[in-house]
């Protein structure tokens, strides 16, 4: 039966038959954490400890009470949940936009990812994806159909964009660029310089931008710039918002795309064939999230501080180095000094019983790095422990290799 199915599916393991490194696969990722193994390699904050807020929790649990939890909202979405991102964009993202016909509601941002870039891949369609970058970037091109064009950034550089960036993988087929902002996993916050090189090229080229800013609320030193609010950018790009990463609402499943009204209007006109109503109660709970925020302090001071301590610990090893995290809860940690990133990941998990993720998995320059998530467990002093942990052993390995 596989064999009838698209190419794209018919080489996809998901981990029944062969063993599949990747942690959103399958249900053994989970089964490791019963075996003692620290979870460090899903971007899920705080998992697995509580860490609902108690208004958020309570919005959550009313709703369900009430009448309205066993029905559908229209499949674009409450609109009182877009009237209030409405006005969290204006101040946030610098977009101006109507909450009836920029805004669509999705269940998760990678259903929303998906549906965004759906519209506009036919087979063949070249896609421009920087790398190091998110897995589900490449695989979502390979499902349509579509060619993924890896466009390499360099350390070196921090991962910046130049002037030569896009140009040279530019050809007649390019459609999209599809770019991940900040970037996952390098935590590369894009700066002003950069953002409008891209938009250069979208601009001339006359291509589609779709922008995936799941890792936006944490920024830290560097400015956040949205792309869609550059001059000439905002009728060319599709931007998909999470609240999983931010405000650690990863298990409610709400996220949102915005765009303009000529790519909405096909939206809202396939949306309840592609991605259906999302979760009633969730939307609620999301935004009574969004009504009181105070709640991501204490998010952001936890994994600003996690972030410093894996500075200190990992630049410490020998023949290891990370650049301080520019956004979010994640790290890359550069470990090709030590040997290849596969074998390392299987030693940690063997020696130390830490899990993250392999380098590999993102795309050109990811080999000799691992992703490791600092924003998982609540106690900060449990995430010091496990960092010491993979210090100890990245040591030894060294020692047993030299």
């Amino acid at each position: 039966m596989k064999e009838k199915m698209i190419e794209a599916f018919k080489k996809a393991e998901g981990g029944m038959f062969i063993e599949v490194e990747k942690a959103d696969v399958g249900s053994s990722y989970q089964e490791m954490e019963k075996q003692g193994v620290a979870l460090m390699g899903w971007a899920d904050p705080f998992m697995p400890d509580k860490s609902l807020p108690v208004h958020v929790e309570e919005a959550l649990i009313n709703s369900i009470k009430g009448a309205s939890a066993a029905h559908y909202t229209a499949p674009v979405g409450s609109q009182e949940l877009k009237d209030k991102l409405a006005i969290k964009l204006e101040q946030f993202n610098k977009l101006k936009v109507d909450s009836h016909r920029n805004i669509l509601i999705t269940s998760g941002s990678d259903s929303g990812l998906y549906f965004a870039i759906l519209p506009f891949i036919n087979e063949g369609d070249e896609v421009l994806i920087p790398t190091p970058s998110y897995p589900n970037n490449f695989l979502d091109i390979e499902i349509m159909g579509g060619k993924v064009v890896p466009v390499p950034l360099n350390e070196e550089e921090d991962y910046q964009f130049n002037e030569d960036t896009f140009e040279k993988h530019v050809t007649s087929k390019t459609k999209m660029i599809l770019l991940t902002h900040p970037n996952n996993p390098t935590t590369t916050v894009f700066n002003r310089k950069s953002l409008e090189i891209l938009a250069k090229c979208a601009i001339e080229h006359d291509l589609i931008l779709v922008c995936d800013q799941a890792f936006e609320d944490y920024c830290y030193e560097n400015e956040f710039i949205t792309p869609a609010a550059l001059p000439g950018m905002f009728e060319r790009t599709v931007t998909v918002f999470s609240f999983s990463k931010g405000m650690g609402l990863s298990g409610l499943r709400v996220g949102y795309v915005v765009c303009s009204d000529v790519i909405m209007d096909a939206m809202f006109a396939n949306a309840v064939a592609v991605i259906g109503a999302t979760n009633t109660s969730c939307q609620q709970a999301v935004l009574a999230a969004l009504n009181d925020t105070r709640f991501m302090k204490e998010f952001e001071s936890a994994f600003d501080l996690r972030r410093h301590r894996a500075f200190e610990i990992f630049n410490s090893i020998p023949n290891v180095s990370m650049k301080l995290p520019e956004s979010g809860f994640l790290c890359w940690v550069n470990v090709s000094k030590l040997g290849k990133s596969s074998d390392i990941v299987k030693y940690l998990l063997k020696e130390a019983k830490v899990s993250v993720n392999d380098g590999v998995n993102y795309g050109i320059g990811g080999e000799g790095h691992l992703r490791i998530v600092l924003g998982v467990y609540r106690d900060n002093w449990k995430i010091f422990d496990i960092l010491d942990r993979v210090k100890n052993a990245l040591m030894h390995y060294q020692d047993m290799n030299n």
